[in-house]
């Protein structure tokens, strides 16, 4: 059996951003602060929602080393790190483990994409580049590529490979790889709107747009499933389900740094080629979060 790196809501972090588009330090550090108050269990720092795709290398480096910083090992930092150039992968996930990060976010290879056995090859390189753990990320919507079930078996016998954030939606083929590869692999639901069926499969929580902007409810989803209020949990997913779905309106991560605007955090704009939400969804975004008194 592997050691869990978390369990619970582990926080897909925003990368704020002053007017000009650099880096906000000052309010990234607000806003770890504010998810270690609120409960979240990890970070993620330089994923999907981080927007790691337009970062330069040093500004990927220099995020995960602030993070490290700031969270000072209250909670695990876990750094994205994965590339579709396997390579590239290695060195920053060797640049992540320097910079002081607990574990690894890894996504599948993109636009060129590769086979099942190109997926054991590339993960298996990046796990045997550094000592720390790996959870892979599964999003064929954004890859085009999507890891099945026996590759998730092949894979979770490297012992740096642990985990896996799925977030292809289908449930059959989350049940089917649990099925397989049992405590070799720990499973996170990767989709807001899927994580109680998935910690009912045996998944160990959530990395969550959702806790950029409610961290408590976030960890609470989980939290109350592992105290055996089931009932209590599903209900609060359900009840959260509009608000999950407003910060999926547009492409992620804009709608959820608009959510913290509105909400009074300076995350700022998003990096080209993201572009601001339009007036009738920042209206309909907005009263989403009047309606859950996260605005006035």
């Amino acid at each position: 059996m592997k050691k869990t790196i978390f369990t619970g809501s582990a926080a897909a972090m925003i990368t704020p951003m002053h007017p000009d588009q650099s880096i906000d330090y000052p309010t990234f550090g607000k806003l770890i602060e504010e998810q270690i108050a609120g409960g979240t269990d990890a970070l993620v720092i330089c994923g999907t929602t981080g927007e790691s795709s337009t970062m330069t290398d040093e500004e990927h480096v220099e995020a995960i080393a602030f993070a490290v910083k700031q969270t000072a090992h209250r909670v695990p930092v876990i750094a994205g790190a994965g590339s579709n150039d396997t390579r590239y992968a290695i060195w920053l996930s060797k640049e992540a483990q320097a910079a002081g990060a607990d574990a690894l976010l890894q996504v599948t290879p993109y636009y060129n994409k590769t086979s099942q056995a190109g997926l054991v090859r590339h993960f298996t390189q990046i796990a045997d580049a550094t000592d720390l753990p790996v959870i892979l990320y599964n999003v064929p919507s954004r890859t085009g590529v999507d890891i099945k079930p026996q590759t998730y078996l092949e894979l979770s016998k490297h012992p740096n490979i642990v985990a896996a954030k799925e977030a292809n939606g289908n449930l059959s083929e989350i049940a089917h790889a649990i099925s397989l590869c049992g405590d070799q692999l720990d499973i996170y639901s990767g989709n807001d709107d899927q994580i109680v069926p998935i910690l009912s499969l045996g998944g160990k929580g959530v990395i969550s747009v959702l806790a950029d902007v409610m961290p408590r409810q976030a960890h609470a989803i989980c939290q109350l499933y592992f105290d055996g209020k089931v009932k209590e949990s599903a209900q609060l997913q359900l009840e959260l389900l509009p608000l999950i779905h407003a910060l999926f309106s547009d492409v992620n991560p804009i709608p959820v740094k608009e959510a913290l605007n509105l909400m009074g955090y300076a995350a700022g704009p998003c990096r080209e080629p993201l572009v601001p939400m339009s007036e009738a969804g920042r209206a309909a975004l907005l009263q989403v979060l009047k309606d859950y008194k996260l605005v006035d």
